[in-house]
């Protein structure tokens, strides 16, 4: 499991360089402008078209506006927004949530020209069966304009499947199982397979019925979850009202500053701030990633640029409504650097195990402040040694895990790589809270208990639905790639997924975010190169339809007719 950790990282390093995530700065800063603010078009024209003022059951698709954006939320409504904000925090600091306010914002654009391309290319030879996205938009945009490479079209978008089948397999699936089945664990001491069976059980009931049930389920599921959450982070806020004002302060000045250790949480500089921030937002709204197009594709519409509206709603209500919310609670309830759980009576000794490898000995667990310790908890030290890039220091975290042995509780130390031999400062022994479970502690500080139930019952409902969303892009992805009768075989498969990340091969939040970057690295990197050569026919749809809209001609009951697709890609409507 090391080396496989070791293998991400180093393809992590890559994915994640600097030089991309200005490049999905650069492609949102382009749509902004090229749109002329879109974003403000999707909250005021986007909502009503999402309450069916343009609705046709006439058109051509299998799902209504509204169930297509509640189908594109149930997959990125989830726990990147409990889970993977709390990572950004606990790796980047507070100032991680700015640059997820950023990309939000400009995520905004990016999906309104996605969902647009792939309206513009989907494939309606099934009306009430549509296939879309961005390798649909690779294969017939090329195709049409370049006829005599069409073959580059087809592997161009059977690239973008694999990818996008690796961030199903990580992001969309595992990720959320691991979460779900940690939480469980914790709380309830229930062991990670019997979670991930009931998890898969449940999604495969769902996902057996095709993007119809699909559609029906996230209806219902999505208003209903983020409410519940809402309601309940209300609540929290409430309780803290008096530390708001200075976590935003926190939040602005730490995004552009370094962010001293303090407690659990080891350091941070602008430059990991801006990393995790806006590796968590892309992670969570999805935006760039070219999976939501895949559901939107599946809308009753005439009018591609209305979906692309729709979709653009999406990184509002899930970075800068959810995310915002869970960031405000773990920030104002003070978890993210919380006390020591413990502490030794006297340092222990770092020993070397190994080529510029040390490590503790085996150490009866001290008695913990608050709650008692559990077989298989994470735990870690703060110690000094190499400088620290990410961090801008010579802090790093030695974790380890409680262990019983002979009718005892241990402390059974992992290693830590480091040149110079490291130095424990303080004989704190902090809980390893990573992802959700740190959420949960910050709800459990306003009402003891709530944490628990709360984030474990949303934990779930978000983990299921983003599942089930996800489950329906890979199922895209197989299609175009090996066509209908793959379909089966693959749902199957990834039902087993499920319960392969809760068998305990995933062990710290160093796991959790270098398996989900991968996945959302890959798919950016095939996606962005087709967003860039066809989005010169979305802006055109785009301003074609709000021309026609000014002009009394795209309005619900009296408007013209939606001119031929054709026409809309050619420039001639």
């Amino acid at each position: 499991m090391e080396a496989f950790n070791s293998f991400l990282e180093t393809a992590n390093s890559y994915l994640w360089h600097n030089n991309m995530l200005y490049l999905m700065v650069g492609v949102g800063v382009l749509f902004t402008l090229w749109s002329f603010f879109g974003q403000f078009r999707s909250l005021t024209h986007g909502v009503k078209v999402i309450r069916g003022a343009y609705d046709d059951p006439n058109d051509p698709g299998a799902i209504n506006h509204f169930q297509a954006l509640s189908g594109a939320l149930s997959a990125t409504v989830g726990l990147g927004n409990i889970g993977g904000v709390a990572l950004a925090i606990t790796l980047g600091g507070p100032g991680a949530v700015f640059w997820m306010w950023v990309i939000g914002f400009l995520g905004m654009a990016i999906k309104l020209t996605e969902v647009t391309q792939s309206m513009l290319y989907r494939n309606t030879d099934d009306p009430k069966n549509p296939h879309g996205g961005p390798m649909w938009v690779a294969s017939k945009g090329i195709k049409r304009a370049f006829p005599n490479l069409a073959w580059l079209g087809s592997l161009i978008g059977g690239t973008f499947c694999i990818m996008l089948l690796i961030s199903t397999i990580t992001g969309g699936n595992m990720f959320q199982a691991w979460n779900v089945a940690e939480l469980s664990e914790t709380y309830f001491g229930i062991p990670g397979w019997i979670t991930g069976v009931f998890m898969a059980s449940l999604v495969g009931m769902v996902i057996i019925g095709g993007i119809s049930r699909i559609g029906k389920v996230a209806g219902f599921l999505v208003p209903f979850m983020v409410g519940l959450y809402l309601i309940a982070g209300t609540f929290v806020l409430i309780k803290n009202a008096g530390a708001i004002p200075g976590v935003f302060s926190l939040i602005i000045h730490s995004a552009f500053n370094p962010t001293e250790a303090t407690g659990a949480f080891v350091g941070g500089t602008m430059a990991s701030a801006l990393l995790f921030g806006m590796k968590r937002a892309i992670f969570s709204n999805e935006a760039g990633q070219g999976s939501s197009p895949v559901i939107h594709s599946a809308v009753k519409t005439d009018e591609p640029v209305r979906e692309g509206l729709v979709a653009g709603l999406e990184p509002f209500i899930d970075t800068i409504v959810v995310c915002t919310f869970t960031a405000l609670i773990i920030l104002s309830t003070g978890v993210w650097n919380r006390g020591a759980e413990a502490e030794f009576a006297n340092v222990p000794a770092i020993v070397p195990v190994g080529a510029s490898q040390f490590s503790i000995n085996d150490t009866p667990a001290p008695k913990a402040t608050a709650t008692e310790w559990q077989v298989g908890q994470s735990v870690f030290m703060i110690v000094k040694g190499d400088e620290h890039e990410g961090r801008g220091n010579d802090k790093h975290q030695l974790f380890g895990q409680v262990i019983e042995k002979n009718n005892q509780m241990l402390i059974d130390w992992g290693n830590l790589e480091s040149k110079s031999t490291p130095q424990i400062e303080k004989a704190e022994v902090f809980a390893s809270l990573g992802g959700a479970t740190l959420t949960a502690r910050a709800f459990d500080t306003a009402a003891d208990g709530l944490g628990k139930w709360l984030v474990t019952i949303a934990s779930l409902m978000f983990a299921i639905s983003t599942m089930i969303s996800w489950s329906y892009y890979g199922e895209q992805c197989m299609v175009f790639l090996l066509g209908e009768k793959s379909v089966l075989p693959y749902k199957f498969v990834f039902c087993a997924l499920i319960v392969v990340a809760t068998l305990g091969l995933i062990e710290t939040d160093r796991a959790l975010d270098n398996l989900t970057s991968f996945g959302t690295g890959v798919a950016v990197l095939a996606n962005i190169p087709i967003m860039l050569i066809f989005g010169r026919q979305a802006m055109r749809a785009y301003h074609n339809y709000f021309k026609r809209v000014k002009a009394g001609e795209a309005e619900p009951g009296h408007g013209t007719p939606a001119p031929n697709i054709d026409d809309i890609i050619d420039g001639k409507a």
